[in-house]
């Protein structure tokens, strides 16, 4: 291959680009990113960021010393993937021609519909985001949160700690059970609740309201939740709209095999975007964490350049860990597979806890609540199990 293409310059893309030199490809590598900031972060904008503990020059993901010998494309948003001529159309009208192509665009977060254009609403996704949700923030007021999920709570939670009175609404009637189980779902989230956030679970936001300025979160069942300042915490999609038409099969996004290939040759999916098959769960998953997008390019990148003719490994349980009103949470595994869970140590009225999630006796998963020595272990193990 004489050039290859990473569409997408967060995690996943950097890693896809640190994998090609480390696997040695010597070629024109093109690195393109839709914002015009060098590769950075994401996890503590959240957190650290958002509480204005940690700077801009801290989120870099490049070491001083680092050079990958590409050419960075920033400020360069994907418009369409020519298969013919194995070309990436730009937005603004310009091609990169590519043998290889590294889709990493990633997601988006979900915006509440009828809010744009309303000050005060904020979703927060990139480093944009999180600067005006944190200069909104220091000016402290009423924060209501809508999404109980790990974004949600880690906001709730930087809030909590800034001084603002907060609320989280969630539609489910446990927040986290989706990833969680409902059982551990409810352990975790009751965390805003012994911190004195509201937390409202099982009702809907009908809307919002305000001039110019929202002032309240409007929901289903009548009541109004004043808010001087609103984030909206449900979920995000895949950026794939730009490869519509390409040959790429989509699916829940780029739809990939256990080792990133997708329908066309020449071209694998990393990161956010990418639903790779799972053969420990004979299914697709889309795997919206950060070891994911760390680890999973190197599998990736191989399969490229070999051109498809590597056999693909299991990939490591995907791994997760958020931070919340001092309480460290770490999870591995898919909770949606488990048929019992135990608790192995601590216990869950004190927010110190790990606990196992089995199928037919079988470790499919591990949670652990300032458990982090246990935890490793157990991880470990899950990770032999599952191989």
């Amino acid at each position: 291959m004489r050039t290859v293409a990473v569409v997408g310059a967060s995690l996943a893309g950097l890693s896809a680009a640190r994998s090609l030199r480390k696997q040695g490809y010597d070629g024109r590598l093109v690195v393109i990113g839709d914002e015009l900031h060098r590769p950075y972060d994401r996890p503590p904008l959240s957190k650290e960021f958002l509480a204005g503990t940690l700077g801009e020059a801290d989120l870099s993901l490049e070491t001083d010393d680092e050079d990958l010998r590409a050419e960075w494309l920033l400020g360069a948003r994907a418009a369409g993937l020519d298969r013919t001529e194995r070309a990436v159309r730009l937005a603004d009208g310009r091609e990169v021609r590519a043998d290889g192509i590294v889709i990493a665009t990633g997601a988006v977060a979900r915006t509440l519909p009828g809010s744009e254009g309303l000050a005060g609403v904020h979703t927060l996704r990139t480093l944009d985001d999180a600067r005006a949700l944190r200069d909104e923030l220091a000016g402290g007021g009423r924060l209501v949160v809508i999404g109980g999920g790990f974004i949600g709570a880690e906001v709730a939670s930087t809030a909590y700690a800034l001084g603002l009175d907060v609320t989280v609404v969630e539609a489910a009637p446990t927040p986290l059970a989706g990833p969680l189980g409902a059982r551990m779902g409810d352990v975790v989230s009751a965390l805003h609740v012994d911190h004195g956030v509201r937390l409202l679970c099982g009702v809907g936001v009908k809307g919002l309201s305000g001039e110019r300025r929202v002032d309240a979160v409007l929901l289903e069942d009548g009541r109004s939740i004043p808010g001087d300042i609103v984030v909206v915490g449900v979920g995000a999609r895949p950026c794939v709209e730009w490869l519509e038409g390409s040959g790429v099969e989509l699916d829940n996004g780029v739809k990939c095999g256990a080792d990133g290939r997708t329908s066309l040759a020449g071209v694998v999916a990393v990161g956010d975007c990418a639903n790779w098959y799972d053969p420990r769960a004979g299914a697709h998953r889309r795997v919206e964490h950060w070891t994911g997008a760390r680890e999973r390019p190197d599998a990736a990148i191989a399969t490229l350049l070999a051109g498809g003719a590597v056999e693909p490994g299991v990939p490591r349980p995907p791994y997760f860990w958020s931070d919340q009103y001092g309480v460290k949470i770490q999870f591995a595994g898919h909770a949606a597979a488990a048929d019992s869970v135990t608790i192995e140590a601590g216990a869950a009225d004190d927010r110190d806890v790990l606990a196992v999630y089995r199928r037919a006796g079988v470790p499919v998963a591990v949670l652990g609540m300032n458990q982090p020595r246990l935890f490793t272990r157990w991880r470990k193990q899950l990770a032999a199990t599952s191989s």
